[in-house]
């Protein structure tokens, strides 16, 4: 892969056209700016990150931590951008420049496909059928098909969402640049290549990720039938260094604001990312800064792991820059940084799995959120099949048109369910569950 390819502005379905420009924003910019101003950006405020949605403590939801990783994206594709421009002068000219831009628009939709309630929604997509009263459906549709629902992924439905032509919008989507998209494929190969439960498109959108690595240069790495898999666009290895680092150390402040950690617990993970000259040099600008309050104390830390590890990562991505060019590079970069740094990095993410992704407020939304997923799942596959009944045609009638739910192809109507529900928020789904179960009746 050569870097001048790799950066391209083309535009998924407007390939042929060059619309008339009234700004000078950037076609990245432009990206961005989409994003921002979309619905299913807004709708992430309404997503659980790791907490249950606050009451009186406010954690961290899907929209604060995206903005957040865009930060850090920013940062290391700037940092990057520095580092070719320096090494090769003609690169200023063209359209490398932009890197700390297509990164930070890819931070900002990397979690747009997560359905309500994270991963226990994610599971309970794919339970459903195969645990649940779907498994009938397997000898109803193709194996590709099968494979992408019972292995249903919130970064292929990212894919998707931003690709997929649904009903009432414009040809490619969001019709985003090459370059944006590719960096949000951390996974690039299909469901039924994949061995971990982990792909980055669904069969319905693969021929807009062969444009992609078409256009892009992205060689594809293993033709054998099944295990079609393409090298990773290097800009993703940014994505995901921004998305490890801020997913990581910022549980870690939430946790010690609901006192799952102690302060003195957090201030010790997150002093162990430097070594003892730099840890004195820390703790002299808190005493310089007269920070005396705990929180601020673990903010400020907190700002400073944050920056040694964007550091420690532009470092690794240099590094590496061959191996990530030719589609060798194994792993992430957190994967590769410094020894202290790494040894710390696992450190907090076994406290983590310990002590917070198994604390009982998690726990409790992840059972009440896989119990309403199911549910609504359950209810309306069986509308979908057998639409002519009375209680179908309500449920179908609640569906927003722009979900093809009434197709005569069943994967298609199959889809458009799974669409309709991951595209909830939190909030929405409890809401819907409640009313089509007759727990709740809406007030007029």
């Amino acid at each position: 892969m050569n870097w001048p390819q790799l950066i391209s502005n083309c535009r998924l379905g407007q390939e042929h056209r060059h619309p008339e420009r009234h700004d000078d924003r950037t076609e990245f910019k432009r990206d961005y700016d989409r994003l921002i101003f979309s619905a299913p950006f807004r709708r992430l405020q309404n997503k659980t990150q790791v907490f249950p949605l606050p009451g009186s403590i406010f954690v961290h939801n899907r929209l604060t931590h995206s903005l957040e990783v865009a930060s850090v994206g920013m940062s290391l594709g700037n940092d990057i951008t520095r580092y070719l421009c320096s090494k090769n002068s003609d690169f200023s000219n063209t359209l490398i420049p932009e890197i700390g831009q297509i990164v930070a628009t890819a931070c900002l939709a990397h979690d747009l496909g997560n359905p309500p309630f994270g991963h226990s929604g994610e599971k309970a997509i794919q339970t459903f059928f195969t645990e649940g009263k779907g498994t009938y459906l397997q000898d109803h549709v193709s194996p590709e098909f099968w494979s992408d629902i019972t292995s249903f992924d919130g970064n292929a439905n990212a894919f998707r969402l931003l690709t997929h032509s649904f009903k009432g919008r414009r040809k490619g989507g969001f019709a985003m640049t090459y370059s944006t998209l590719a960096s949000i494929v951390k996974y690039p190969f299909p469901s039924y290549s994949s061995t971990k439960k982990k792909f980055g498109f669904f069969a319905t959108e693969r021929t807009h990720y062969e444009a992609l690595v078409a256009q892009l240069g992205i060689p594809q790495l293993s033709t054998e039938t099944g295990q079609e898999r393409w090298a990773r666009y290097p800009l993703v290895y940014l994505v995901e260094a921004a998305d490890d680092i801020c997913y990581e150390i910022m549980d870690l402040e939430d946790a010690y604001k609901l006192k799952i950690l102690t302060f003195e617990e957090t201030m010790e993970m997150m002093l162990s990312f430097f070594d003892e000259t730099e840890q004195n040099r820390i703790r002299g600008r808190i005493n310089d800064e007269q920070l005396t309050d705990p929180n601020e104390k673990v903010q400020y830390l907190r700002a400073c792991v944050i920056g040694k590890l964007e550091n420690e990562c532009v470092r690794t991505f240099i590094e590496h820059e061959e191996d990530i060019l030719s589609g060798t590079f194994q792993g992430s970069l957190i994967d590769q940084i410094a020894p202290l740094q790494h040894n710390a990095y696992l450190h907090c993410t076994k406290i983590s799995r310990a002590r917070i992704y198994r604390s009982q407020p998690v726990l409790d939304v992840e059972l009440s959120g896989y119990r309403i997923m199911a549910t609504l799942m359950e209810l309306m596959v069986e509308a979908i099949e057998h639409p002519e009944r009375y209680y179908s045609q309500q449920l179908i009638g609640r569906v927003s048109s722009q979900y093809d739910i009434e197709s005569p192809d069943l994967e298609t109507r199959l889809m458009a369910v799974i669409d309709y529900i991951s595209g909830m928020t939190d909030v929405y789904a409890l809401d819907v569950y409640q009313k089509i179960c007759g727990i709740s009746l809406p007030i007029i």
